[in-house]
């Protein structure tokens, strides 16, 4: 191929995987939105948790114990 066909591709590739990373952003922040509104999950719970690191501090969310199998 010559030179200027390879920037041609290059530059198809480039918007194509660009437009293609915006889509998967707006549609995750969609997913996040539909959950926080739904109450599937309070991601305000977890704003806080890079200041409240302590290990004293309050839990987040229980921890589920149902599963015997696991070691930890």
């Amino acid at each position: 191929m010559e030179y200027e066909t390879i920037q041609v591709v290059q530059a198809y590739a480039y918007w194509f995987i660009t437009l293609l990373l915006v889509v998967l952003l707006y549609a995750y922040i969609y997913h996040l939105y539909k959950s926080q509104r739904s109450g599937k999950i309070d991601y305000e719970k977890y704003a806080r948790l890079a200041l409240d690191d302590e290990l004293n501090d309050r839990l987040i969310e229980k921890r589920n114990n149902q599963d015997k199998k696991k070691e930890s």
